[in-house]
């Protein structure tokens, strides 16, 4: 019968080599997450300001087919059946037309003069930092901050 010496050793690694790699990846991943969640932010800030280009785009399309400016989302989305028309022109994708898409909430809300539209942050400070309003002049504006920009707000250039 062998008798193995404890100093031979069987290959592989120690619990100590494994935990030290272990502590050098969450090191790393925790100097990474916030440049993640940073980027994640602003692509869903620049997501945002597209959405409401598009809505622009939308509202532009209805008031050449229909003599006037939509006045709610629901009636730029995707009708509820049947064909499309000033209750439901499919203009936006039926998400945006909800209100709610890439972690933003979006309003509009017809004025005497045209429309206006805000696009705020479901969860501020995780989904964006910046809040948005545009009107029917299409200039988009930002607030850095939690309550909702308007039109006094600093425009985007």
């Amino acid at each position: 019968m062998r008798i193995m010496d404890r100093r031979t050793r069987r290959p592989g690694f120690s619990l100590v080599e494994l935990l030290i790699v272990i502590a050098i990846i969450l090191i790393i991943l925790a100097m990474a997450l916030p440049k993640l969640t940073s980027a994640r932010m602003h692509s869903q800030e620049m997501a945002a300001i597209a959405q409401m280009r598009t809505i622009h785009t939308a509202q532009t399309q209805y008031f050449s087919q229909f003599g006037r400016y939509a006045t709610s989302l629901v009636e730029l989305g995707p009708p509820t059946s049947g064909q499309a028309g000033p209750n439901g022109a499919d203009l936006i994708p039926g998400d945006l037309a909800v209100g709610i898409k890439t972690g933003y909430t979006f309003t509009m809300q017809g004025t005497p003069q045209g429309y206006s539209i805000n696009a705020n942050p479901t969860t501020f400070g995780t989904t964006g930092r910046r809040t948005f309003f545009s009107d029917q002049n299409m200039v988009i504006r930002e607030n850095w901050g939690g309550e909702p920009a308007n039109a006094s707000s600093k425009e985007i250039k």
